[in-house]
């Protein structure tokens, strides 16, 4: 699970490194010091999990998660115990207390590879169950006063913005009120690959593969679109589509 640490002190940010290399499903893919270096570089990875300081210099922590059109897991990490409440209304998975604990810190990654294993599962209960859809099934889509039946074959690209989903076919990007995890329960695995928390790619669209930073894999996709693969994904991807 990739990782970012968003903290503008540099010895919180060492620390914390420093207690993460105690849990290896964690990769620390970056770490910033303050909300704007974090946007970009969030922008850039396409992390599975942050850990968030609040007080900041600039934006705070929650002003840079309204600013996100996607939104990873969040653990903040803060010397302030009075944004607590603030903090889970944002659905954030846990609160860690500078300095942190190790035994506490362990208790939040067992939060979030618990709600990961979940959701995975939850994924793999409806693939059983026989109720995916298929390559010739149309789907509706609406936004706003515009409206369309769309092959899910001609779906090249669904990008997850905040409780939203982009969905990329010919030259149209509508937006619809669902979440990428919703969707990926319901696509059919051997022509939809979540490629990230925040893209499910349609396999059939895919021009070319080259390797990328850390593990991860760089798709082209027909019509010029590039989607990073996270590393944790790069090894599912490249299993299902070797002989």
């Amino acid at each position: 699970m990739k990782a970012l640490i968003i903290d503008d002190e540099r010895l919180s940010r060492q620390e914390l490194k420093t207690l993460l290399k105690n849990f290896p499903e964690i990769e620390v893919a970056g770490e910033c010091n303050n909300a704007d270096n974090a946007a970009r570089m969030i922008k850039e990875l396409s992390p599975d999990l942050i850990f968030l300081d609040i007080q900041m210099p600039g934006k705070n922590g929650f002003e840079l998660l309204k600013e996100l059109p996607y939104v990873p897991e969040v653990i903040f990490v803060s010397a302030y115990d009075e944004y607590a409440i603030r903090a889970f209304e944002v659905n954030a998975l846990d609160y860690l207390l500078k300095p942190v604990q190790k035994e506490r810190l362990a208790e939040a990654v067992r939060k979030v590879l618990q709600k990961d294993e979940k959701e995975r599962t939850a994924r793999q209960e409806v693939r059983e169950s026989g109720s995916l859809l298929n390559d010739d099934d149309q789907v509706f889509v609406k936004d706003g006063d515009k409206c369309w039946f769309v092959k899910l074959s001609d779906i090249r690209l669904f990008e997850s913005e905040g409780n939203y989903v982009r969905v990329h076919f010919d030259s149209n990007r509508p937006l619809i009120l669902r979440s990428l995890n919703n969707l990926d329960e319901k696509l059919n695995q051997k022509s939809f690959f979540r490629a990230s928390r925040k893209y499910i790619i349609n396999l059939k669209w895919v021009e070319s593969i080259e390797n990328w930073f850390n593990g991860g894999l760089m798709v082209k996709l027909r019509g010029g679109q590039q989607v990073e693969i996270s590393r944790r994904q790069a090894a599912k991807f490249k299993e299902m589509m070797s002989l």
